[in-house]
């Protein structure tokens, strides 16, 4: 079965960190590039990040810059998000996504089931 999972989300003070990672299953990761979005309630999901197949191209939105980080481990079929500097704005459903060969493919090829995440003292 042809899967991305994630993990790693929770409750987590402002100023914290969180990682979370997506791991693939039933196809191999290096074949592409992946994605987080996130959905906070009654918003549309947002593209937070993206990582080019083999690590080369990363992209961020403006404001995650200098906060998180996208990398992958294609030998555990594994990409990591790691959150710094975490703010209650943060707070949402934060969901992977793979498409085939590029980012700049229209369409979603593979998405996970997303995990939550919440910032909040």
């Amino acid at each position: 079965q042809l899967q991305l999972v994630e993990s790693g989300g929770g409750l987590v003070q402002p100023g914290g960190s969180l990682r979370l990672s997506c791991a693939a299953s039933g196809f191999s990761a290096d074949s592409y590039a992946v994605g987080w979005f996130r959905q906070a309630p009654g918003q549309e999901r947002e593209e937070v990040s993206y990582i080019s197949r083999f690590g080369g191209i990363t992209k961020y939105e403006d404001s995650v810059k200098g906060r998180f980080t996208i990398s992958r481990d294609n030998a555990k079929n594994t990409v990591y998000l790691d959150m710094n500097s975490l703010k209650p704005e943060d707070t949402a459903v934060y969901y992977c996504a793979a498409k085939y060969l590029t980012w700049s493919r229209p369409n979603i090829d593979y998405w996970g089931q997303g995990t939550q995440v919440t910032v909040s003292s």
